[in-house]
């Protein structure tokens, strides 16, 4: 029986079917798995502390030794999609309905949405379209894995008075704590990053699932369509701005589309903002959901956005070649 081969063709599917399994088990059977011990301890309440196990292991994947080029394209790229990302949430924040959302979505989920990014499917993009300095920017894109620039526009939001419950000093360099030492253990041994690395995929299975425990139908029902206009959102704002900036630096531009997407670590995101600040607990289940969801429509759509883009570019004369793009004949 090939699960893991059959999960990793469904488009976020090592976090997406999880998440469903648990959910229908907890709509349908909800004290299937409440039986106490390990069985609740990892399958129900083990969230934060696999949570917390994958951002130090992702933490140990921010690579502090890559610099030139690659360095000002992986800052290129992570500053645009948190400036969009961002704008976008205090837009949700500042039209919030009387429920807490706007359109129909939880503002944290703006924000855990549009500013992280898919890295494997940005390898897989530049691999096609880009060069080594395009794919070596992948290091530094690591920063915007888990709750760290989430918090960061929070808490300047929170400064300007659209957000209640700001973070403590404290709250903040617990979330971050496990980032920093993976950081710290990854740059130190380059051994210790490889063997880290396995667990920042190994864990998102399973931090789905207990995650998944602690939502129902009624929520995906609730947040599902939702999430699937943020999934556009992030595609069509956050790539077509990546793609502009790009081309506005003289790089190429299809490179600066490719982080238009959602990887499924940002599905753990609004529970660990929560962990932080009990005030963004209430919406916490409903934009776990809606990330999820956009999960899965950027890595079905980005792809062919790419295409499309790459298409109108070799109409107007360009050609790739080495992971270049070049003028060729029209």
């Amino acid at each position: 029986m090939r699960i893991k081969a059959t999960l990793e063709r469904i488009p976020g599917g090592m976090m997406v079917v999880p998440l469903l399994l648990a959910a229908t088990i907890n709509t349908f059977f909800p004290d299937l798995l409440r039986i106490g011990n390990f069985t609740e301890e990892l399958f129900v309440n083990g969230a934060l502390t696999l949570i917390a196990l994958f951002l130090l292991c992702t933490g140990a994947q921010i690579n502090l030794r890559s610099f030139g080029v690659s360095l000002a394209k992986g800052g290129v790229l992570l500053g645009t999609k948190w400036a969009v990302g961002a704008v976008f949430g205090l837009l949700a924040y500042m039209f919030a309905g009387s429920d807490g959302l706007w359109l129909g979505l939880a503002p944290v989920a703006v924000i855990a949405a549009m500013t992280n990014s898919n890295g494997g499917l940005y390898v897989a993009l530049v691999g096609q379209y880009g060069n080594k300095d395009d794919r070596a920017a992948y290091s530094l894109l690591a920063l915007n894995d888990g709750p760290f620039l989430t918090m960061v526009a929070l808490s300047v939001f929170g400064a300007m008075g659209f957000v209640d419950g700001m973070f403590s000093i404290v709250s903040f360099i617990a979330v971050l704590l496990p980032i920093l030492i993976g950081m710290v253990l990854g740059n130190l041994d380059e051994e210790m990053r490889e063997f880290l690395d396995k667990g920042s995929s190994m864990l998102i299975p399973f931090f789905a699932f207990a995650l998944g425990m602690g939502i129902d139908y009624a929520a995906i029902l609730e947040g599902g369509l939702a999430g699937v206009i943020l999934g556009l959102l992030t595609v069509f704002v956050t790539g077509t701005a990546g793609f502009f900036v790009f081309k506005a630096l003289k790089w190429n531009p299809i490179v600066g589309a490719s982080e238009g997407s959602t990887a499924g670590n940002a599905v753990a995101t609004p529970a660990a903002i929560a962990a932080a600040s009990a005030s963004f607990e209430p919406l916490a289940d409903i934009a776990t959901v809606q990330v999820a969801a956009a999960t899965v429509t950027t890595a079905i759509l980005l792809p062919l956005y790419i295409a499309f883009l790459v298409k109108r570019l070799e109409k107007k004369g360009f050609k790739f070649e080495n992971g270049e793009m070049v003028e060729g004949n029209a």
